[in-house]
């Protein structure tokens, strides 16, 4: 029986990347995406990814920022998944290596119950190109989901967690149900439930 679902958000919850709808704005859309297709993949170390591509990001509008994140792209049966879910009485939550200011916003519209992900800084309205949070790191995801266990008293066996990327492997040690959804290779291999079709409604068939 589960009892918590730990969801990714960039290119789970959300189609697309956060941070690579920011660097379209300055014009370094591909170089931004590139860094983040070598972290997903496992090639790169994801803390030094993200202090990366914030950096790029430095002097953005902060209103531009809110704006994207108010406008993003959801996956398909994001809103339907999570409402499932929570009728059957299990928490869901957002991890994400991200920003609040996207997971914030979307957790009104989609329904999860708590998100936990990164801070943009910002000074005088624009970006500073640093960044900090829940969710720096390539082991946070595991971290925080361990505690989120102890917290709430479920099991491995009661989790379930949803990810496409690398990042997302450190909380695949701590669960029972490991979706990969529309993944790397690196994520699928732990899987147990692996999701090719952009439709979130596909993990509420296998579970």
């Amino acid at each position: 029986m589960l009892k918590l679902a730990v969801f990714d958000f960039d290119s789970t919850l959300m189609d697309g990347e956060t941070i690579d709808f920011f660097a379209e704005e300055l014009g370094i859309g591909e170089k931004v995406a590139s860094i983040t297709e070598e972290a997903m993949s496992g090639r790169l170390d994801f803390f030094e990814s993200l202090q990366q591509r914030v950096a790029l990001l430095e002097g953005l509008d902060f209103a531009v920022v809110e704006k994207i994140s108010q406008n993003l792209p959801y996956m398909k049966g994001a809103k339907e998944t999570i409402a499932a879910l929570k009728a059957k009485e299990i928490k869901v939550v957002c991890f994400s290596g991200g920003f609040r200011t996207a997971t914030g916003y979307a957790k009104e519209i989609l329904g999860y119950d708590a998100d936990f992900s990164n801070v943009l800084h910002e000074k005088n309205g624009k970006l500073t190109g640093l960044v900090g949070g829940d969710m720096m790191f390539s082991h946070s995801k595991g971290d925080m989901l361990v505690r989120l266990q102890n917290i709430l008293g479920v099991s491995e066996e009661e989790t379930l967690v949803c990810g496409d990327g690398a990042n997302d492997l450190s909380m695949f040690a701590h669960a029972g149900t490991r979706v990969a959804f529309c993944a790397r290779e690196i994520l699928e291999k732990e899987a147990n439930i692996i999701i090719k079709e952009k439709d979130l409604t596909k993990i509420l068939e296998k579970i």
